[in-house]
């Protein structure tokens, strides 16, 4: 999906905005932030006190409390309004599609005896099954049960270059609004209308009332805490005041406004009002880069992942596994080795099978053969066999079974039949797995009707793959965050410790099974830490739904989508990293505003105190270091501030604070001396300005 990036405060953005802060007013809305919601009602006092003392300090202060919420409602609007402009690019798939729904589908029926009725998409339910055709838009997420064909999917993730889609697999799922190229499909309906990723997504960006994450809540309670201490010393203030001059015989009792100009200048407004487009805008980030999350709490908990489980192949490495030599067994002859390994990857459409085909052919010219006429039988790989191969069978009843896979899974193979896998063979796999490759081990055996098999190891097939540049210095990042970082990979341990080495990552899991990838979370797990991991397979199904945060591909299987709780629409496994990177950023920029909201009082405290009791305590004028013009431009100075500061740091909020791939105390550090620092600093030159330009123009 081509995301459109606006201009921070684009038109576009800012007209709907305005409009929605105005919306936003509604007291119903206002509650769902307890500490925007004190200002409001303060708003509102302070508007009725109006008709008690029509002073211009009193309008003043109203006008500035009611931008406070207002610049808080518009901040949230910003975040809400970028997301919307975001999903506009796919609400555009959401046309008026027909589709082709079969009557009685019968699984091996002939394209031409396929028998269809016209239906409107969004009639289609879960469970119906579709003849999709070149040029036909597929008409909602499926599954291809049938057929194979080429896909543009370039609405969805913006790559151009059509992918293939085919029954069985990982690369089965189909996605609504997507168009197929040539040839022809059927697929089973997964989803009901309304349920599509297309609706998901909008619905997500769209709803208004967005569930909270864990930590939102959290330091909602922290704010409502300290709003709730602010409240109690206020309300003490108003007895205190009228005992102070009732004893000094001087001075005048500070009045309600000022009390409430002072509540909603030390109560933590800056981070109230800008919590919720933090959590938005982190959102929003990830739909940026095309990664469709179920909630704020899976960004979140990307953000505090400490494990992160990654598949060797495409990720690490650059997942296009070449055969690079052909290695026989003592007595073997090579070609005789290249031969067998050919045959039992006829079917293997894989990139390593592949090539395998291509290698043989290139060196001993050995070209396709009738399949039919060996009376094949093809064997295809499983993560738990970890081989595939061939059955051939002749009209005698004589026959052979040729396999290939990893070292130990043929071991185990040929000894179950009675057969010897050679010592000197094996230092042969130790060998190829050192340099960092892959050994593919070929057994062939002979079946006499009714005898026993005979089987014998023939070689080794190398397969090369490359690290990909710069992999190690990003672990290395990871690292000094305190991330732990877990190879997962089918290779046995000897291939994967050497590739291990080379990309730079802590730990490795070898010869992995959907099992032990379930187990190894869990372990991580028992031991407190949060684990993230990419899948796109049904066995990933399993491990995916264990994790904390699960990155499904988006042209994987729907089971693997449906255990996930984001999907990547790329489908590009190293995105795990920049998932990671993107809700740290979020947790970051939420620290960093809470920091300087509550360092920023401060300041305040040097502004509204001495004026609202100097009068009584002429000693408390001391307290006036920045030597503010008068009480009431110090009180009207204090709330104007208070209120521009939250559109000042609207931009932080939705791009977030930069981010650095240091450890959980350099970041502490900075923090606190950046903006808490900054936080104490900045408000003392702000209000000082803004106190010349009120009492320059005479507001107080």
């Amino acid at each position: 999906m081509d995301m459109k990036t606006l201009p921070l405060f684009d038109p576009v953005l800012v007209r709907p905005a305005l409009v929605d802060a105005f919306k936003k007013l509604d007291p119903r809305v206002q509650w769902r932030n307890p500490v925007m919601f004190v200002v409001y009602v303060g708003s509102v006092f302070t508007t009725a006190y109006i008709v008690r003392e029509p002073s211009l300090f009193v309008v003043g202060v109203a006008v500035w409390l009611w931008f406070t919420v207002l610049f808080a409602n518009f901040a949230e609007a910003m975040a809400e309004g970028r997301s919307k402009a975001q999903a506009a690019s796919l609400r555009g798939l959401k046309k008026k599609t027909w589709a082709k729904k079969l009557d009685g589908y019968t699984a091996g029926t002939a394209r031409t005896a396929m028998k269809w009725h016209p239906l409107e998409a969004d009639s289609l339910r879960k469970g119906d099954v579709v003849l999709v055709e070149a040029q036909d838009v597929i008409p909602a997420d499926g599954e291809v049960i049938e057929g194979v064909a080429s896909v543009d999917e370039s609405a969805i993730t913006g790559e151009s270059a059509p992918v293939i889609r085919e029954s069985g697999g990982d690369f089965s799922a189909v996605t609504g609004g997507t168009r197929v190229l040539s040839d022809w499909i059927v697929a089973r309906v997964t989803v009901n209308p309304g349920e599509t990723f297309v609706d998901r997504m909008i619905a997500m960006v769209e709803n208004a009332k967005r569930q909270k994450t864990p930590n939102e809540i959290a330091l909602t309670i922290l704010l409502v805490a300290l709003t709730i201490v602010f409240m109690g010393v206020i309300v003490t203030l108003l007895p205190f005041s009228q005992f102070g001059v009732d004893t000094a015989g001087a001075g005048q009792t500070v009045s309600l406004v000022v009390l409430i100009a002072l509540l909603v200048c030390l109560i933590p407004t800056t981070i109230a009002g800008l919590l919720s487009a933090i959590g938005v805008a982190g959102m929003s980030r990830m739909m940026q880069a095309n990664v469709i999350a179920t909630s704020g709490r899976a960004v979140e908990a990307a953000g505090d992942v400490d494990v992160l489980l990654l598949d060797k192949t495409g990720t690490i490495t650059l997942g296009n596994r070449q055969a690079s030599a052909f290695l026989p067994a003592a007595g073997v002859k090579e070609s005789e080795l290249a031969d067998a390994a050919q045959l039992a990857s006829l079917a293997d459409e894989t990139p390593e099978g592949r090539s395998i085909v291509v290698l043989a052919k290139q060196k001993f010219q050995l070209r396709e053969r009738d399949v039919a006429a060996l009376g094949a039988h093809f064997v295809h790989f499983t993560a738990q066999t970890r081989m595939s191969g061939v059955d051939l069978q002749d009209a005698t009843g004589h026959g052979r079974q040729v396999r290939k896979g990893a070292a130990d899974a043929v071991r185990q193979y040929v000894q179950a039949l009675g057969g010897q896998f050679p010592p000197a063979l094996q230092a042969t796999v130790d060998d190829v797995a050192r340099r960092g490759s892959t050994p593919l081990v070929v057994a062939d055996g002979t079946v006499a009707e009714g005898g026993p098999a005979k089987v014998r190891v023939l070689g080794v097939v190398e397969l090369k793959d490359i690290v990909k540049g710069g992999i190690k210095e990003r672990f290395a990042e990871l690292r000094r965050m305190g991330i732990k970082t877990v190879m997962v990979t089918g290779d046995n341990r000897l291939t994967a410790a050497a590739i291990a080495a080379e990309a730079g990552v802590d730990d490795f899991l070898a010869e992995a099974t959907p099992e032990a990838k379930l187990r190894l979370i869990r372990e991580h797990q028992a031991a407190g830490r949060l684990v993230a991991m990419t899948g796109d397979g049904t066995n990933d199904a399993p491990a995916l739904a264990q994790a904390d945060v699960a990155v499904a591909m988006n042209t994987g299987t729907q089971a693997a989508k449906e255990a996930g709780n984001m999907v990547d629409l790329d489908s590009n496994p190293t995105k795990l990293i920049e998932i990671v990177e993107t809700g740290k950023q979020m947790l970051m920029t939420r620290g960093s505003l809470t920091t300087f909201s509550i360092a920023n009082d401060v300041a305040k405290y040097f502004a509204i105190i001495p004026a609202a009791f100097v009068t009584t305590y002429p000693q408390l004028a001391a307290l006036n270091v920045m030597q503010l013009a008068s009480p009431a431009s110090a009180i009207l100075s204090a709330v104007i501030f208070n209120a521009l500061i939250i559109v000042f740091l609207i931009p932080l909020a939705l791009k977030g604070v930069p981010y650095r791939a240091v450890g959980a105390a350099a970041l502490l550090r900075r923090n606190l001396g950046l903006y808490g620092l900054g936080g104490v600093i900045v408000p003392f030159i702000g209000i000082k300005l803004i106190d010349l330009l009120v009492a320059a123009i005479g507001m107080a």
